[in-house]
């Protein structure tokens, strides 16, 4: 609220109460900070050593059979029709077949990795066998390097003509896994993350997985609005007070109006969200709370006002699915009595439906 027009108005009664209206509800962001990712650096990548051995496809009776140690076997994209892996056999059943195509069977180690063999057959009547060299397919030399802020992977295969596709995993929460890996879009926290996962796959399914550190710089964003109900009225810092004690009214919520900014945090209970005034988007660390009583300046028991931010109880509020909010501490609703006026925690929300609120950015709130 402008300070000169509320100095005027004073406190004021009550609003006219309409009948209570139907209100959609709207999901209350997970974060108010946000992170803009400027560069992305990664170390050196450790390989992992591949736990397999012994690989090698040789006849059986009308069967292929499959050996190797440490390693469980797949066959790798569409084998011909009737073609068929049990454990370690290789089976087909059906017609002859002239010049059919090759095989691949993908041997996997635990952590895994894993190494190919690339089988030509030849297909009778219910019968496959090894018709030729068998190739075998591995990765190596799964690398990175650092280029204008963005991470780029690399890999060889033993195969030339096989294509590689690099993928990242366990990144964190913002970034989304590409090669190059870039800071376009990416919203992660600045800081320095260990054990993020390279995977290098071959088109014919040999897997190599290595390690690196990824170290992500990051500009703050912050997302500041309010919780407004159908009305248009939202929190509103009284008079714009900004200290300890200063009382929490409602009020018709602006981009224009700094009494009327918030932030909102992630809260320390499960679900629960903290509100901490931010005049035109600049953190005040002052956050709503129902303190329960106490403040010489607030001689309502559950009146809400500003305090520290804390992490505790009487400053989380838990929306609840009807988008009224309860306070952790009390288990009372937000509740308020008219435009200008202290909101303050209440048994039940208010019959005429200004308990139901939702967030709105500062962007999409009036001017």
């Amino acid at each position: 609220m402008h300070f000169n027009v509320r100095k005027a108005l004073g406190v004021t009664a009550p609003v006219l109460l309409g009948s209570a209206l139907a209100v959609s509800v709207v999901s209350l962001p997970a974060s108010a900070q946000t992170w803009q990712d400027t560069s992305l650096s990664g170390t050196a990548i450790t390989d992992s050593t591949y736990g397999g051995a012994g690989l090698a496809a040789a006849n059986g009776s009308g069967v292929i059979k499959l050996s190797g140690t440490g390693v469980t076997w797949l066959l790798h994209g569409t084998p011909p029709t009737g073609v068929s892996l049990s454990g370690t056999t290789i089976g087909y059943s059906g017609s002859a077949v002239s010049s059919p195509p090759d095989i691949v069977a993908d041997a996997t180690d635990a952590a895994g990795n894993a190494e190919a063999l690339v089988i030509p057959i030849a297909l009778k009547a219910d019968s496959i066998q090894v018709s030729g060299t068998v190739i075998k397919v591995a990765l190596s030399l799964l690398a990175d390097s650092n280029s204008f802020g963005t991470v780029n992977f690399s890999a060889d295969s033993s195969l030339s003509s096989d294509s590689i596709t690099i993928t990242e995993s366990d990144l964190p929460t913002g970034l989304t896994s590409g090669n190059p890996l870039t800071y376009s879009g990416g919203t992660a926290a600045p800081g320095t993350y260990s054990n993020v996962t390279a995977t290098a796959t071959d088109s014919d399914g040999a897997v190599l997985n290595g390690t690196f550190s990824l170290t992500v710089n990051a500009n703050a964003v912050s997302t500041y609005g309010n919780e407004v109900n159908k009305f248009g009225n939202g929190f509103d810092a009284y008079q714009q007070h900004q200290y300890p004690g200063a009382i929490i009214v409602g009020w018709t919520a602006t981009q224009n109006d700094p009494a009327t900014h918030f932030i909102i945090n992630n809260g320390t209970h499960s679900g629960a969200y903290q509100f901490e005034y931010a005049p035109n988007g600049s953190a005040s660390g002052l956050c709503i709370s129902d303190p329960g009583g106490g403040w010489a300046t607030d001689p309502l028991r559950d009146g809400l006002l500003l305090a520290n931010c804390n992490t505790g109880p009487w400053q989380q509020f838990i929306p609840q699915s009807d988008g009224t909010l309860v306070n952790l501490a009390t288990g009372l609703y937000i509740d308020p009595h008219g435009t200008g006026v202290q909101l303050r925690g209440g048994n039940a929300p208010v019959s005429w439906g200004g308990s139901v609120y939702a967030w709105t950015n500062e962007s999409s709130l009036p001017t």
